[in-house]
């Protein structure tokens, strides 16, 4: 396999040396250095080395091709909610016949029946929901979203969990510095960030490009340019800066060449990993002289939309193809207390069903390809729609337009508002009905005045039912 070519089918690595983007199986933000005995996975994408690979499923078995049969099968364990008044309107037209028939047959007056007749259409009951719906379908895409089912906002009424896919949806998706540490006491901080952001300047790893970024953003220049640049796959970068040889790049790398990692530097790293971090280490000489922690940062207003989100009733939940450590410090600074770390897309199904058998309907927010199975099976699927995969969007029942999350909390005190508003509709709409039909047996109505105060119930719920546009509930 060569750089930039997708794996074809799943397999072990069986020579070479590479790293390999597979955020469409995990949603891994950064891609994972391979090695022989690694296993690759279909659909995922080589991007630095070349390797040699033995094929292990093939045709249908393949990864890829399990991901196309769970976003297929994924909709059909979904609740389809039955308009009942349809079906409560089939009713009252059926009471409105036989009352209009008997009281003529009791009473002989034709003015009775046909009063009957005028306010029994049942109007406003058929106007009660979709009036309200599509009232506050306006109003979620003021706020930011398209909602492509229609009935979506019913559902989402209906949920009690809230999972979230960590890389692009609460994170930003991109790898930044987070911490600079020096090992040697003859080099600063400062420095080393300096030499980092010179090894890495020509490396199109996005650990690399993220150095530099921030080595720029300190300095306030570009780096220097290495006199030499090598890139080793799934290992790092060996550059010629300053008159001597950088290593920058794995443990792996920094070992093959005979460099040391002091103790006292390796306990550092052991705390920012257990922080999420993803560790670039730098030497030269004999011996290790620093790392550089790196990290995907949750997005700014993350924090404050989870605990939006929580003041609803609803509890969020995070699940990431990231490993432990990543997935522990991003809950715990978001404040989510259920998680899943290394989660492949069956795992993201499995933890849906298990909270619908439990009673909690779940909504599920992500943005990649692997998201999709999870999107397709939720009670409601949300998509970033800027950031997001084709395939997330189209197995999703709700866009996020602006990918702002932000917004999130009141979609869902939105839809348990529309639900208010239709009860009150129907409530009202029934009770109109049925006094109008006494009314009109008892001889109160004629035909003029029930027609009036048929339309009158019409207009009284679209108006209702149009509040909703506006809505948007008060601050606490």
């Amino acid at each position: 396999m060569l750089p930039g070519e997708a794996v074809p089918v799943d397999g072990v690595i069986v020579s070479g040396q590479t790293s390999v983007n597979q955020a469409v199986m995990t949603g891994e933000s950064l891609p994972v250095d391979k090695s022989p005995g690694d296993e690759v996975s279909s659909g995922t994408v080589n991007q630095f080395g070349s390797f040699d690979m033995a094929a292990t499923r093939v045709g249908e078995d393949s990864s890829i091709q399990r991901m196309i049969r769970l976003v297929q099968s994924a909709d059909a364990g979904k609740a389809k909610i039955v308009n009942l008044a349809d079906r409560w309107a089939v009713w009252i037209v059926v009471i409105a016949l036989v009352a209009a028939v008997l009281t003529y047959l009791v009473t002989g007056e034709i003015i009775r029946s046909v009063t009957i007749l005028v306010v029994f259409c049942p109007c406003a009951l058929v106007l009660a929901t979709p009036t309200a719906i599509m009232a506050a379908i306006g109003n979620a895409t003021r706020h930011g979203f398209l909602v492509r089912e229609g009935d979506a906002l019913e559902r989402l009424a209906q949920v009690r969990r809230v999972c979230f896919d960590k890389t692009g949806t609460l994170t930003t998706g991109e790898p930044q510095v987070v911490s600079v540490c020096a090992g040697e006491k003859d080099v600063s901080e400062d420095a080393l960030l300096a030499v980092a952001g010179a090894a890495e300047k020509r490396s199109e790893h996005p650990l690399g490009r993220a150095i530099v970024a921030a080595a720029t953003e300190h300095a306030g220049a570009a780096p220097k340019d290495p006199t030499s640049f090598a890139m080793v796959p799934g290992r790092g970068v060996v550059a010629e800066v300053g008159g001597r040889t950088v290593y920058a790049g794995s443990a792996a790398l920094l070992a093959e060449h005979g460099l040391a990692i002091p103790d006292a530097l390796g306990r550092r790293v052991d705390a920012a990993r257990a922080e999420g971090a993803t560790i670039t280490y730098l030497g030269w000489g004999d011996a290790a002289a620093g790392f550089i922690a790196l990290a995907d940062r949750v997005r700014e207003n993350a924090t404050a939309t989870l605990s939006a989100v929580r003041e609803t009733g609803v509890e969020p939940v995070l699940l990431t193809g990231d490993h432990e450590a990543a997935a522990a410090h991003v809950a715990a600074e978001l404040g989510i207390t259920t998680y899943k770390a290394a989660c492949l897309p069956e795992d993201k199904l499995s933890f849906i069903d298990d909270s619908e058998r439990a009673g909690k309907g779940v909504c599920m927010v992500g943005d990649g390809v692997n998201d999709a199975p999870a999107l397709k099976r939720a009670l409601v699927g949300i998509a970033m729609g800027g950031i997001g995969s084709d395939i997330a969007v189209d197995a999703a029942d709700i866009a996020l337009v602006n990918d702002d999350i932000a917004e999130l909390p009141h979609l869902l005190r939105l839809s348990r508002r529309m639900m208010t508003t239709i009860k009150i509709n129907l409530t009202f709409s029934m009770t109109l009905n049925f006094i109008a039909i006494a009314l009109a047996i008892s001889g109160v109505l004629n035909p003029v005045v029930g027609a009036l105060v048929h339309n009158a119930g019409s207009v009284l719920v679209i108006v209702n039912s149009a509040l909703l546009l506006g809505w948007r509930a008060r601050a606490r």
